[in-house]
């Protein structure tokens, strides 16, 4: 029972993810939204529904901008009461009792409009196409009886209020989110001052760290850069005896907004739709490290750095998973506490020159900077002291709002923070110290380098000695193994033909001790041929050894063809073949050695895929393609892959990726673009529907493979993945719905919504769909799709469907170009299916 519940978990998380849009902008007491529904505002601007920021696995009422990539959330309701996954099976929103509420099955309430009103059968809600979620008795009501411009969370829209109410005495604070995937409400807020008529910024909602001066009629007198849009902006002011408030509005279409940011800064931004991205236009205050405690406690702002926030010597951020949201409010903690001893168990201070001091310091009488230092040395509670002509200053809670100076800004004091002894032992404090804890680490390291060097010595030699036993061993069993040499490898390969091969013979017992006899411990992976180890040679070289299976159907030929292709091959973006070997029923390939891999293992993986930003994996798709184009045009010899897919596609150190496995790659003469097979082997999901179904294969159908690669580094999702439905099988009906629908940029893999190009992602999804059209006729060359993806302004030509592999093919091309087989050809069909790793 427990596993079935999992699963419906699981499915209803899994349907969450694809909005569904009702096509309608109101809620009634008779209409609801749950799920994935959302509603739209008349003109399209703004959607209203369920959303989970990030990699965060709550979920939240929010509005958003209906077109724009990455998804900029401008209002959430339940901020303060997030829904669980179980939650959201049976979240409702819905007019119920007078109130707009978003309760469960259980009745459990987790926001409301919390008004009184009375029940009626015309109550509405309704967003607006400003981004204005109103709540009404019937569509023409004024006032409205709830308004979410009343209640914003950390942005401020146009044509917005943001007031205080004289009458009960309130304030309508705006709110930053704790982090960028949390929007509970954060450290910072801005307030009306209404006595001055100024906004006030606030940490805490206690300390003011910046004011935008009161207004004097045309502008806030402390933000000049007002009176500079005033053919942009409409201002208004307005003071009467219930309420104060300031509101902006555009003169045009431009979407701008306001935001309280994480930093505690608030953010101008505007959306330029031919770059489709958010430009920063001000901040305010205008440096991170004016903002009041923005790196939290014991850490210091630097406004050179490009981190801004670093933890001072001896601390560590408080929570990691903060700092990388870009929430620092934790601030840091000490590595080690302090020791309240005698002597150098107290520790020491570190100096730290041309800072802001601190907030909330205690001045004590000293004479001399060495009475205050050894006042706060000898006080367990001091964390910090500072010294001039006049005052010693020590501080003994949290070290707050300390600032790092540029060397021209002058005006810079002198702190001594504290550190714990042995931060002072490891050389923290002095030169001197430094000195002796290096002096100590080169020792160290000479010791180890000598044991590592006497115990691999032995490790080789003994390597050496149990290879030289196992290839005796061999010799010695039932069948008696050949040895050949060098050039009779080379007459078995080209069946006596003269001609030199272009990488090395290597023996097997040089592969053995390279491999440590083939052991587990150095198995990379298992591929249909056989599996693959990582080998290291006397010399530290580093190589990719595959195994040829005897069960995997690969004989000689195929072998063969490894050979000759790839030694023949010579691009930055395939594998570059190092040697072989033949011995007995051995056949082995020596390939250059890839650290990270193959592709499917971090597009397909929830973890690994967020290392792959937007960018790396356009330069992927460039890299793949440039290879591709490399065997069909440029090469000595023209070769059509046939097994092209994402775990065939290796990435180097730098992730650079590389074509793999040429075992079922054919050479074609010059001018053939087509050929035929009665032996159709490759792997479903990537094989073109005509060379599946009739032997056809071409360069046409290694472009369809492209196509359906382009779509999974896009999307994070395996072609023969979990598109049962209603709406398709598989990734190319699936992403093709959504083209039809205009709403490609919705297929983005999560963990790109915020490093995404939509230029470029929208360019690889055309790319991707052009690849995988059914007539192979309609399919572009490599050429074409390099240029494509080089290219700022060449127009792409729109997709036609694209082929489900399961329809019957039918090709345009003339028969002069084609080589299909009879029809009463028998054709051999061996498939090989993608699994995850």
């Amino acid at each position: 029972m427990q596993m079935q519940h999992s699963f419906f978990v699981v499915l209803f998380v899994i349907l969450l993810c694809i909005h569904q849009s009702l096509g309608i902008d109101m809620i009634s007491v008779n209409h609801s939204i749950f799920g994935n529904q959302t509603i739209v505002s008349s003109g399209e601007n703004f959607e209203l529904g369920f959303f989970k920021p990030g990699t965060s696995k709550k979920y939240y009422l929010g509005i958003w901008y209906r077109n724009v990539i990455p998804q900029t959330v401008v209002w959430v309701a339940n901020r303060e009461k997030p829904l669980s996954a179980t939650d959201m099976m049976s979240a409702e929103l819905k007019v119920l009792d007078g109130n707009l509420v978003l309760i469960t099955e259980s009745k459990s309430l987790f926001w409301s409009t919390n008004i009184s009103s009375t029940s009626s059968n015309s109550l509405v809600a309704t967003i607006s196409d400003d981004g204005n979620l109103i709540f009404s008795d019937g569509l023409n009501s004024t006032p409205p009886l709830w308004q979410s411009f009343d209640h914003p969370t950390d942005t401020w829209l146009p044509n917005a209020k943001t007031k205080y109410d004289k009458r009960s005495n309130t304030t309508k604070n705006i709110i930053s989110w704790k982090n960028s995937e949390d929007p509970s409400p954060g450290l910072f807020s801005v307030e009306m001052d209404q006595s001055n008529r100024q906004f006030l910024l606030k940490w805490n909602r206690t300390e003011m760290y910046s004011a935008t001066g009161p207004w004097n009629g045309r502008i806030f007198s402390l933000m000049p850069e007002m009176s500079l849009n005033s053919q942009r902006y409409n201002f208004t002011y307005v003071d009467n005896e219930n309420e104060s408030y300031f509101m902006y509005s555009v003169s045009n279409s431009h979407k701008i907004r306001l935001t309280l940011d994480v930093s505690g800064q608030i953010r101008h931004l505007i959306w330029v739709e031919n770059l489709m991205e958010w430009q920063l236009f001000t901040t305010q205050p205008r440096q991170p490290c004016e903002v009041y405690a923005s790196c939290g406690a014991f850490s210091i702002c630097n406004k050179e750095s490009a981190s801004f926030c670093n933890c001072l010597t001896g601390f560590t951020p408080r929570s990691d998973a903060d700092w990388d949201l870009n929430d620092h409010s934790g601030g840091c903690v000490r590595r080690l506490s302090l020791q309240c001893g005698t002597g150098k168990t107290k520790g020491s201070f570190l100096k730290n020159s041309e800072v802001t001091l601190p907030e909330h310091s205690q001045t004590v009488a000293a004479a001399s900077a060495e009475e205050c230092h050894s006042i706060c040395l000898n006080d367990c509670s001091c964390n910090a002291y500072a010294y001039d002509t006049s005052a010693c200053l020590i501080w003994n809670d949290e070290l707050l709002n300390l600032m790092q100076l540029s060397p021209g800004d002058g005006g810079g004091s002198v702190i001594y923070t504290r550190l714990n002894a042995l931060d002072q032992a490891l050389g923290e404090v002095t030169k001197s110290g430094q000195l002796a804890v290096k002096l100590k680490v080169i020792i160290s390291a000479v010791v180890v380098l000598a044991a590592v060097a006497l115990c691999s010595f032995s490790y080789i030699y003994y390597r050496r000695k149990m290879a030289k036993r196992k290839a005796n061993q061999q010799s010695t069993e039932g069948n008696p193994v050949p040895h050949w040499t060098e050039r009779e490898a080379q007459n078995l390969i080209y069946e006596n033909d003269k001609q030199d091969i272009a990488v090395p013979f290597f023996h097997l017992e040089k592969i053995l001790a390279a491999t440590d006899n083939f052991s587990d411990a150095h198995k990379l992976g298992q591929g249909g041929f056989g599996p693959v180890y990582k080998g290291i040679f006397s010399g530290g070289q580093e190589i990719a050894v595959k195994r040829l299976s005897s069960q995997s159907r690969q004989g000689i030929d195929e072998f063969r063809n490894k050979v000759i292709l790839i030694s023949k091959l010579q691009h930055r973006n395939l594998v570059r073949l190092l040697g072989y070997c033949i011995t007995g029923y051995e056949q082995i390939l020596l390939y250059e050695y890839m650290p990270n891999k193959s592709l499917d293992t971090f597009i397909f993986d929830q973890t690994l895929s967020k290392l792959l930003k937007w960018k790396k994996r356009f330069e992927i798709i460039s890299g793949i393609s440039r290879g591709l184009l490399y065997l069909h045009e440029d090469s000595r010899l023209r070769i059509i892959h046939r097994d092209l897919k994402t775990s065939n596609i290796l990435l180097d150190q730098e992730m650079n990726p590389k074509i793999s496995d040429f075992g079922l790659a054919r050479i074609v003469e010059e001018k053939t673009t087509e050929a035929n097979t009665k032996k159709v082997v490759g792997t479903y999901g990537y094989m073109s529907p005509e060379y599946a179904l009739e032997g056809l294969f071409s360069i046409k159908s290694d472009v369809f493979s492209l196509g359906v690669v382009i779509l999974e580094i896009v999307t994070g999702r395996r072609n023969t993945g979990f598109y049962q439905s209603k709406e398709a099988s598989n990734l190319l009906g699936y992403a093709w719905n959504f083209w039809k629908e205009e709403r490609a940029l919705h297929l983005l893999d999560h963990s790109l919504l915020e490093s995404c190009n939509p230029k470029e992602a929208m360019k690889c999804i055309n790319i991707g769909l052009l690849c995988v059209q059914e007539d192979p006729g309609d399919r572009p060359t490599m050429s074409n799709v390099v240029t494509m993806l080089r290219s700022e302004s060449m127009p792409i030509p729109k997709p036609n469907q694209p082929a489900f592999v399961s329809r019957k093919y039918v090709s345009n091309a003339s028969p002069a170009s084609s080589a299909k087989p009879h029809s009463s050809s028998k054709i051999e069909l061996t498939i090989t299916m993608e699994e995850g790793r």
